[in-house]
């Protein structure tokens, strides 16, 4: 039986990847400091091969016993989140990756680091493939994210080339799903809450940046595969489907019913105006790409959103 740690565990996509591997016969020890995680999303799980650790990674990992995995999720990953903690942000790239390293060397474990399409940062190509090295702002107020992600991946590399460590990168895209948070802040569960409680849906700029969404379970399926593959650069793991966020915006308030409006805000600084992955390099390599419709994925997503604020009323 496999034995695997994820970081993050309790986090939106490290709680899925945790339902994954146990239905693949894993045993999954789940570490989170809960700084944006929750407990609520791992609450489900009654396997007696899951242990759940409370600890904030850019400390000294121990876990007693062997491991053959270490995937390393924790770290915010929204912008509210990483603008309101932008130093435990750059501490849990560096110093939490450092250590995850550290632990997967010792343990002679296969690492993977959950990085982001952000290190392509505001890019100037398009769409996005592996071998851009970005147009990023590395002391604008985005960069604590954006840097601590790089810097995750250059010293996850300096692993595989110093020690040998079977390394792998994944570069995820934009992901939406249940277990979001309702306050999360991202454009989906953004627009959601605000359509299913009759707010105005709140567009920033004029909109006309673009996205591309990835159903959580095809983008868990596409990060296994990579798991278990013999590469070691960069892939990316997103929908290539793009759409602007205006188109989003429209998509949801058609998907609840709601009669909520848009309205238009100011751009914050270094958003991106365009995000889409090329996954050609994920087509030929693990034969993988998204499958689930927009439609499915919404649909599935705004259940759980109303489930959990039909909870919070009286």
């Amino acid at each position: 039986m496999p034995r695997t740690l994820i970081t993050g565990g309790a986090g939106f996509l490290g709680s899925h990847f945790c339902d994954y591997l146990l239905n693949k016969g894993h045993e999954v020890v789940c570490m989170d400091n809960l700084i944006t995680g929750s407990l609520e999303n791992i609450a489900h799980i009654k396997s007696n091969k899951f242990t759940f650790v409370k600890h904030n990674v850019a400390m000294h990992i121990k876990v007693d016993g062997p491991l053959d995995y270490v995937l390393h999720f924790a770290s915010p990953a929204s912008p509210i989140d990483y603008l309101e903690h932008p130093i435990p942000t750059l501490k849990v790239g560096s110093l939490g990756t450092h250590n995850a390293l550290g632990l997967a060397e010792a343990k002679r474990a296969a690492f993977l680091i959950a990085s982001t399409s952000e290190v392509y940062g505001d890019p100037l190509i398009h769409p996005q493939e592996e071998s851009y090295w970005g147009n990023v702002n590395p002391v604008g107020p985005r960069g604590v994210y954006d840097e601590a992600k790089r810097f995750a991946e250059a010293i996850t590399m300096a692993y595989h080339r110093e020690h040998g460590l079977d390394t792998k990168i994944v570069r995820i895209f934009n992901t939406y799903g249940p277990r979001m948070r309702i306050r999360d802040g991202r454009a989906i569960p953004n627009f959601l809450y605000q359509a299913l409680v009759g707010e105005d849906l709140t567009v920033y700029g004029d909109g006309s940046q673009t996205r591309s969404f990835c159903y959580v379970a095809d983008l868990i399926e596409g990060i296994f595969r990579l798991l278990m593959s013999p590469l070691h650069q960069p892939v990316n793991i997103g929908n290539p489907k793009e759409m602007t966020i205006r188109e989003m915006a429209e998509k949801i308030l058609q998907a609840t019913g709601s009669k909520s409006k848009i309205v238009y805000t100011p751009l914050p600084v270094d958003d991106p105006k365009v995000r889409q992955p090329n996954i050609d390099f994920a087509k030929k390599h693990l034969d993988w790409e998204p499958k689930v419709e927009l439609s499915d994925g919404l649909k599935t997503t705004m259940e759980y959103f109303k489930a959990k604020l039909n909870s919070f009323k009286p």
